[in-house]
């Protein structure tokens, strides 16, 4: 290793000038270049927009010329705003029931797949159906839950009346909104996202697999002293990002399935942001409730990764 010895005597890695190690680099910067672009336009160049939660914004005056208000926005929304704590509890809620019934899903169906042999034609099969609803966008995947969900019509309540039940209007229902919220996501979802644990399930060392044979292991116990240990750290890594985004419950599958009969337990945050800020041009304070979204997800991320790392000591930085 080439490079000089310091004081100690300890060889040192010799410095590269900066632009002599973008020369080296650059193929590897302009593969780049077209990602960080698009990070650039779409998350880095909106926040200077963050500015119209401080103010009263107006079309007429622009963004920089606006009447400057300080934190006025976050006091009418802590205090006066009519809706605002009960918009949290709405996107908390529906966020937790995700985390707690959706996330377990991708891992169980990645566990099961890599169970089947790779050469078995059925797995690729099981894998093209559990991905396909990933590609159709929730304005079509939620109108067809919708027409299956629809009394009368639907195949739902066609079931329910053949076995003697009565009709349900499940869209129109409280009760069922947020199950239906939860079930629809797993549906979906859960095909996709198992995709990251077969990749890192992949990566497990088969000798591992082939000691435990040799000492007697039951599949049950390869499963649970072998598999999940070595898939743990993708486990808690998105265990984190999805803890991270609570507060940012998902704005498309919600505005498809809800209507206003049941805007008491599926209106949320981001449904709110868009039927008022688009709606009514309250850009102030839809911009104020983002901002606090976002300030909210940072602490829960930071939260949850210190837990992680003194009870796991297992951390994403």
């Amino acid at each position: 290793m080439k490079g000089n010895k310091n004081k100690r005597g300890i060889l040192e890695p010799r410095k590269v000038p900066f632009l002599k190690l973008v020369d080296q680099s650059k193929y590897l910067l302009f593969m780049v270049f077209p990602g960080l672009a698009i990070l650039l336009v779409y998350r880095y160049l909106p926040m200077v927009g963050l500015i119209i939660a401080f103010k009263r914004f107006s079309f007429a005056l622009g963004l920089f010329r606006s009447k400057w208000v300080g934190l006025d926005n976050f006091f009418f929304l802590f205090t006066k705003h009519p809706n605002f704590f009960h918009l949290v509890r709405n996107t908390l809620y529906i966020s937790l029931l995700k985390l707690v019934f959706y996330f377990p899903v991708p891992i169980f169906l990645a566990l099961l797949i890599n169970e089947v042999p790779a050469s078995n034609p059925f797995k690729r099969y099981v894998q093209t159906i559990i991905y396909l609803p990933h590609f159709v966008s929730w304005v079509v995947f939620g109108s067809i839950v919708i027409q299956f969900l629809m009394p009368g019509t639907g195949l739902i309540n066609k079931l329910i009346t053949a076995f003697g039940g009565k009709e349900i209007f499940f869209m129109a229902e409280t009760g069922w909104f947020r199950p239906i919220v939860v079930f629809t996501e797993i549906i979906k979802s859960s095909g996709w996202g198992s995709i990251l644990y077969l990749a890192a399930l992949t990566g497990i060392n088969p000798e591992l697999y082939e000691e435990a044979v040799l000492e007697g292991a039951s599949r049950r116990q390869k499963t649970l002293m072998i598999t999940i240990p070595c898939i743990s750290d993708t486990i808690i890594t998105l265990l984190l990002l999805e803890i991270g985004k609570l507060m940012n419950v998902g704005f498309e599958q919600i505005y498809v399935l809800y209507n206003p009969t049941v805007y008491s337990v599926g209106d949320v945050l981001s449904t709110y942001i868009y039927r008022i800020g688009i709606g009514q041009a309250n850009y102030s304070i839809t911009t104020a409730i983002g901002l606090f979204q976002s300030a909210i997800g940072l602490i829960l991320i930071l939260g949850a990764n210190a837990v992680c790392k003194r009870l796991f000591d297992k951390t994403i930085w």
